[in-house]
């Protein structure tokens, strides 16, 4: 038993020794908008994209982190399928942004909410390499990513300072777990695909907890009620305004 044990530890070692960056290999990654693989030992081996800040290296400051999720026509192995929508879609497009975010992709045939493991060893893995400011960590999808955002942020509430699911939904009886989490969810009034119902349904769910929780309806939206959430610069200042507090 001594001897295998000593075999996966020794195997483990390998595996860190060549998986894991060194400092030099982080140091090459520059702002702006650039592919990555995740590298953690999970099922499911992530591709993402990442968009460090224009001041990102030449201060010692922490930064706050978008987690964006994607929705179901972006699945695949093609990561610029990703940038087709939301913020990666804005940072291609040569917008700034005060925030590191983190685009994970989600292979053919998967479904976010199923997938919070790979999603927190994500986010695991982009704190241990990068300054994140993990006070300031925010969640926001659309569609299925707005599915997977109520779900990620349902069971793991502990790590998002604010959450804004567009045109998903959720469970309910979840929801309370949000009361200390700041929700802005958005919804298209004529969205064909996903109910508002749904949104609304989670968000006064969340009120009822004794949560802050708010909707925003696009009366004449149809299931892409994304663009208009994400063109918002309120949005992010909403982020921004929101913290969580710091354990002593």
């Amino acid at each position: 038993m001594k001897a295998l044990s000593l075999v996966l530890l020794l195997g483990w070692a390998t595996w860190l020794a060549q998986e894991t960056p060194n400092a030099t290999e982080q140091a090459k990654v520059k702002p702006g908008q650039q592919a990555q693989t995740m590298n953690r030992p999970v099922i499911m081996k992530s591709q993402y994209w990442l968009y460090l800040p224009a001041e990102y290296g030449r201060t010692e400051k922490k930064w706050p982190l978008i987690l964006f999720l994607h929705g179901a026509g972006e699945r695949g192995d093609n990561l610029e399928l990703v940038t087709k929508h939301g913020p990666p879609k804005l940072a291609r497009q040569g917008k700034a942004f005060p925030f590191i975010i983190v685009s994970p992709q989600c292979p053919t045939n998967y479904w976010w909410p199923t997938e919070l493991e790979v999603l927190n060893a994500l986010l695991d893995e982009i704190i241990e390499k990068y300054p994140v400011d993990t006070s300031r960590i925010y969640l926001t999808g659309l569609s299925m990513g707005g599915f997977g955002s109520w779900s990620l942020a349902c069971r793991n509430p502990e790590r998002f300072a604010a959450v804004a699911p567009i045109c998903g939904g959720g469970q309910p009886y979840l929801a309370g777990q949000l009361k200390d989490v700041p929700v802005w969810a958005f919804h298209g009034g004529k969205d064909p695909v996903v109910p508002p119902k749904l949104s609304e349904e989670m968000v006064q769910a969340v009120k009822n907890a004794g949560g802050d929780a708010r909707l925003t309806v696009y009366p004449e939206a149809g299931h892409d009620s994304w663009t208009e959430a994400y063109n918002d610069p309120k949005l992010y200042e909403w982020f921004l305004s929101h913290q969580k507090k710091k354990d002593k």
